[in-house]
This record gives structure tokens, sequence and C-alpha cells, in this order.
């Protein structure tokens, strides 16, 4: 890729970013790096004992809390935070595992539920005990109970800055 700079003088509205200082960048990657971390570590945990990822974990998870274990499908993306197309692969490996079923809806029969089997929800369970000891381990238990309050508020506010994922 190639880039043209355009002299300033055909420039209407220049505004330079607002760099991080030293302590700024310092924490912003230990963020980026203390998070890729733990997200890969408990991925491998996952994987490792259970034969599931992270997304397909998290979409076990959020159909066991739905009523009847069923979600539309347009409805999991976003609570998932996939994209629709993402969900849909990602449904697909589940229901060939056995783990996940599709149903159509009957108020509108252009749209899907993903549904929990039988068989989903006892891999969930399994995999849920691996899940949990790894947060707590990696990451609960790691920072005092105040620390954490403040991980959590924070990360709420940026969420509800940064709004629904498209």
């Amino acid at each position: 890729m190639t880039y043209q700079l355009i002299p300033r003088d055909r420039v209407t509205h220049v505004t330079e970013p607002r760099w991080l200082n030293e302590v700024e960048q310092r924490h912003w990657r230990s963020y980026i790096a203390g998070s890729l971390r733990l997200y890969e570590r408990l991925d491998r945990e996952l994987r490792e004992g259970h034969g599931l990822s992270m997304p397909e974990y998290e979409i076990l998870v959020r159909l066991s809390e739905a009523p009847d274990r069923r979600i539309r499908m347009a409805e999991l993306a976003e609570s998932a935070h996939q994209s629709r197309s993402r969900l849909s692969h990602t449904v697909s490996r589940l229901q060939r595992a056995k783990l996940v079923s599709r149903d159509t809806c009957p108020e509108d029969r252009r749209g899907v539920f993903a549904v929990l089997t039988p068989e989903g929800m006892t891999r969930l369970r399994e995999a849920a005990e691996t899940h949990v000891r790894g947060v707590r381990e990696h990451l609960v238990d790691v920072i005092d109970d105040t620390d954490f309050a403040v991980l959590g508020r924070l990360l709420q506010e940026v969420g509800d800055k940064l709004g629904t994922p498209t």
C-alpha cells in the first residue's frame, strides 16, 4: 500500500492525534498483552480439555441461559459478540458435533433458532468447571477484590461507550 502526502496548504482540517504518553503507552501495552495471554490460555484449556474454543463455549453458555435453551441466531450473534456470518460457521461446527441444533421460527419462517442439545448441555457443564477454574486462577485470584471490581466497572464503561458490535 502506498500513501500520497497532501501538501499542508491543500488540507483544510488537520488534527494531530493525542499521542499516548509513556505511562499511558505502558498501561495500554500491558492491557493488550495481558488480555491476549488470558484469552489464549482460557481458549487452550477449553480446547485441550473439551474440544471447544472460547467462541464455541460462549455460544453454549448463552444458549444455556436462554428460555428453553434456544435463541434466534441474530440475537445470539449480538449477545455472543460475533458477526452473523462467523456465528453461522461456529453454530455449524457445534451442530456437526451434535451440541447445537437449528430450528425454524414458527412465527417467522425466515427466522432460525439455535437450540442447545442435551449433549451440548453435558459438554458445557464439563467445560464450565475448567473455564471457571482458569478464570479464577489466571485473573480473579491474581488481583485483589477492589482492583477486580474496578476492572469490571471500567470495562463496563468502555463497553457501554462503544455500544453494540457490528
